[in-house]
């Protein structure tokens, strides 16, 4: 799909040409300045007019009209140039692709060297436009009947620079992989919960195994009865839907030590069992595998990057819907680690699932946790919904965590966690732990519980509750980004 070029790029006969604009007096100078020349300089006219803008995040699509060979021209706009980054690549071309999709493009021309500066690389602006180019023209279509005329499939990009073709084809490579991760777990969490049970999330999760090699492990209803997973299977116990514990293990090394580990939420619908839900709230609860999803979506990118360290997705999936067999409020069960658990309340699901998740993760030598879960309404209401909600038992664990969503752009913010959420937590008179000790902090409440479970394992937690909701396939490229850092700085 990706082509290196290094000669001049005017001469593309390429449906689009994606060029970057800074905001600076003059806009078509350097690697752009034969571009205006070819147009007798009508595009610097464009630019004064105010018809095209270098402004952050602004973007324009220009018929070229037979001037060059190149159909149009669409423009990514970066703001000052002091000020670029990954992410203002990042977020310029997302718009400019969204704005261009329209046309149905088969072929595009990048001149990457117009997004270079003293500040950003090349192979950088490289891996940051192609991951925002696909991450932007994915559209979940679902089960829409097409239309008479096929929808036209982007063939080509052709990427003109100045920079080692080698460097910049590999950049390009990771870009698009990163976004089609994402993508993953975008289509996984908009599925239709008829179409998204457990059973699918486990078929799935053998796809991957199956395409990369990994290890694959599902745990039956029976398996779980049998070592005593009561917290996962009291969720579980009210559907007609067999329950499955899926485990996916990648490993680059002779030794299985030190193992980074990702738990998803995989609760594919969640009525709130017998504390339900609304009706206005229970609509879109199929997302409620958000997590899983973006669990999923990583080990697709750790399947294709192949990074040199171990890494554990563990997923608990089943929904949690109302029979005459579902558990109840005021119910006593006994989790897999051996902790009794009063539920207070049925809708406080995911904790459950995730408790004996992260038990089994230890039990299969995970070395550091992620957990990441669509968990608590709370969380929206704490941090909003373009923050992801963090707690932590180990403060340098959660800088690894938080560098990696720095890099991916996934802003997270620290809850705090002390003796008195955990009193709360255990304040319970007829077992070790509350579900759901009341309303008051309750997005700490339901990442302190899982806390619970983590006890001396470095473990980090991502309530994705808001943020998925704003940007589906949240925390998929964090957690990659996370698996792929170098250790040994």
């Amino acid at each position: 799909m990706f082509t290196i070029k290094k000669e001049p790029f005017i001469k593309t006969k390429a449906d689009a040409l994606l060029i970057g604009l800074y905001d600076k007096p003059l806009k078509f100078e350097g690697v752009l300045e034969p571009l205006d020349a070819a147009f007798s300089g009508q595009l610097t006219e464009l630019v004064k007019n105010g018809d095209l803008s270098a402004k952050k995040e602004s973007a324009s699509v220009v018929p070229t009209l037979g001037q060059i060979p190149a159909k149009r021209i669409v423009t990514a706009g970066l703001g000052k140039e002091k000020e670029a980054d990954f992410h203002a690549i990042h977020k310029a071309v997302k718009k400019a692709a969204k704005q261009s999709k329209q046309y149905g493009l088969e072929s595009i021309a990048v001149v990457l060297d117009s997004f270079v500066t003293e500040n950003i690389t090349a192979v950088e602006a490289a891996e940051a436009l192609t991951e925002a180019f696909f991450m932007a023209r994915f559209e979940y279509t679902g089960y829409r009947t097409p239309g008479n005329e096929p929808e036209k499939q982007l063939k080509t990009i052709d990427v003109y620079t100045e920079g080692d073709p080698v460097e910049i084809k590999a950049a390009c490579e990771v870009g698009k992989t990163m976004a089609d991760g994402t993508n993953t777990a975008i289509r996984l969490t908009a599925t239709p919960p008829n179409m998204m049970t457990a059973a699918d999330l486990a078929l799935h999760a053998k796809k991957l195994a199956d395409q990369y090699g990994f290890e694959l492990e599902v745990l039956e209803r029976a398996d779980m009865e049998k070592i005593g997973m009561g917290a996962f299977l009291a969720v579980a116990q009210g559907s007609v839907e067999p329950p499955k514990m899926i485990t996916l293990k990648y490993n680059p090394a002779d030794s299985w030590e030190d193992v980074l580990t990702f738990v998803g939420k995989g609760i594919t619908f969640d009525t709130g069992g017998y504390s339900i839900k609304p009706k206005d709230g229970i609509v879109g609860m199929k997302t409620d595998m958000g997590g899983a999803a973006a669990v999923l979506g990583a080990m697709e990118i750790i399947g294709e990057l192949q990074p040199d360290r171990p890494v554990m997705a563990v997923i608990p999936a089943t929904d949690n819907v109302i029979s005459a067999n579902a558990f109840k409020p005021d119910d006593v069960i006994t989790s897999l680690s051996g902790k009794t658990i009063e539920v207070k309340n049925t809708d406080a699901e995911g904790r459950l699932v995730l408790a004996d998740a992260i038990t089994y993760a230890k039990q299969q030598r995970a070395g550091k946790i992620v957990d990441v879960a669509t968990l608590t309404g709370g969380v929206v209401i704490a941090l909003g919904k373009d923050k992801t909600g963090a707690m932590t038992n180990n403060e340098p664990f959660f800088e690894e965590v938080l560098e990696a969503s720095r890099e991916a752009g996934e802003m997270i913010w620290q809850l705090p966690l002390t003796e008195y959420d955990k009193k709360r937590i255990r304040s319970s008179d007829v077992a070790d732990l509350n579900n759901s000790p009341g309303r008051n902090g309750h997005a700490i409440m339901g990442g302190g519980f899982i806390g619970e479970f983590a006890e001396n394992t470095p473990w980090v937690h991502l309530d994705i509750a808001g943020s998925a909701e704003l940007t589906p396939g949240v925390m998929t490229r964090t957690l990659a980004i996370l698996a792929l850092s170098d250790q040994s700085e």
